[in-house]
């Protein structure tokens, strides 16, 4: 782990993109087309969680939909250079076959506007959501359903690809379906690959942009070093959530446990640069019942006040994974740290971009960052974690830049940065103890 308090001068690449990334859903609010907001309203949502606490429905999220002139100015006010979004397919195709021409005018109003500000966009096309009547048809489990998709994407993209300079077709698509070695599952990763090489070949129909999709890298290791179960079992997970995924675009061989493996040739070649979402490690311990095991939990650090995963800095992961993607340039669309004490944001921040200047340094061609997220904003179930840069009143929609959107802001302008700054931003190090 790096030394906070004695960090050298890091300085990143001539043209290096700096920015910020959000998701429809989780910033706009009244998405009432999509099968997440049903999922919402279903009393099996509040299962885990009676006394309602914890959980909760997205609502009007950060009211973004309404107020995204102000967030665009934010955007640049901080600085930031880059922004990813999505557009969402539910808005666009509420009913299958009907077309909202005033939700389409609306994401033009606000591409054309992050363009006047001299923000580059990468727009996301499909981030966890999707419209209830697609869902209901079966969604992705179904690959004759692509058709729909392909019908959706004629539509749209020749509407939005002059704004757009960075496309992902899916985010996260390496995790539908997560680990379950069936052949339903392994069917549903094919079809997320076919999904993947379809919007791929439509957007250059449209669009000269690079086009990739977003992959959660996630860091699997052994809880027992020397248990060759346990080494097995961490080879078997990363395989099923990381190379499975870059085998195929490399090669267009689809090779899965329990499926014949198949070949498919549209699917090959469809990244234009490696996509990448990184948190943290996981621990994989082959005598749980879960082929995933317990995650590491830190037994003192605590910067929520309820059980969360994204609790550990680990950025040495970070390193670890890039390597493995240096036969294509890699943007970073996901970073970020969930905390309500704003200290353990600015120290996670330091150190992944340490780590991510040491993986450029190891030959790994990284040419921008966006921090994971611009806005504090819903996190698919619940508004306790905080991951944003700016903190949002959810009664009052009111946005309240934290010190790390203002450190961001001069990394972004420094290119940089170095220890002196970060210490004029953190007299002291976080807390390590349970706030609860």
């Amino acid at each position: 782990m790096y030394d906070v308090f004695n960090l050298p001068q890091v300085t990143f690449p001539h043209n290096f993109l700096w920015g910020s990334a959000t998701a429809g859903h989780q910033i706009e609010g009244d998405n009432f087309h999509s099968q997440v907001w049903y999922d919402e309203q279903q009393e099996e949502f509040w299962q885990g969680d009676p006394e309602r606490k914890l959980r909760a429905v997205s609502g009007k999220a950060c009211d973004h939909y309404r107020l995204f002139r102000e967030d665009v100015e934010l955007l640049s006010q901080l600085g930031h250079q880059g922004y990813r979004m999505s557009i969402e397919w539910s808005r666009i195709e509420p009913a299958e076959g009907e077309w909202n021409t005033e939700a389409v005018d609306h994401y033009l109003d606000l591409l054309e506007r992050l363009n006047q500000k001299g923000i580059k966009v990468f727009v996301t096309l499909h981030h966890f959501t999707h419209p209830l009547w697609f869902e209901r048809l079966g969604g992705f489990r179904k690959r004759e359903n692509l058709r729909y998709v392909e019908r959706y994407l004629e539509y749209l993209l020749p509407k939005v690809s002059v704004f757009v300079s960075g496309w992902n077709v899916i985010n996260e698509f390496n995790l539908w379906g997560w680990l379950n070695p069936t052949p339903e599952t392994g069917q549903y990763k094919f079809n997320m690959l076919r999904f993947h090489a379809l919007g791929y070949h439509l957007i250059k129909k449209y669009s000269t942009a690079p086009v990739s999709s977003a992959h959660a890298f996630i860091h699997w290791f052994p809880h027992r070093y020397n248990d060759i179960l346990d080494l097995r079992m961490t080879d078997f997970v990363d395989y099923v959530t990381n190379e499975f995924f870059f085998h195929a675009i490399r090669t267009g061989e689809l090779v899965f446990p329990t499926m014949d493996a198949e070949h498919d040739p549209l699917v090959k070649g469809t990244m234009d640069f490696w996509s990448v979402n990184y948190y943290t490690r996981h621990m994989v311990d082959a005598r749980h019942a879960g082929l995933q095991g317990p995650r590491f939990k830190h037994k003192e650090l605590k910067m929520l006040p309820m059980d969360f995963y994204l609790e550990e800095m680990y950025p040495e992961g970070l390193i670890a994974n890039l390597e493995r993607l240096i036969d294509r340039p890699v943007y970073i669309t996901e970073n970020g740290c969930s905390t309500v004490d704003d200290r353990f944001r600015i120290v996670y921040l330091a150190l992944h971009l340490s780590a991510l200047k040491e993986a450029i340094e190891r030959g790994v061609d990284v040419r921008g960052y966006f921090y994971w997220s611009l806005m504090d904003n819903y996190e698919w179930g619940s508004y306790i974690p905080r991951f944003g840069l700016v903190d949002v009143d959810f009664t009052t929609f009111k946005r309240t830049p934290k010190p790390s959107a203002l450190l961001y802001r001069e990394i972004i302008l420094q290119n940089g940065f170095s220890g002196e700054m970060l210490r004029s931003y953190l007299k002291e190090l976080p807390t390590l103890q349970n706030p609860r």
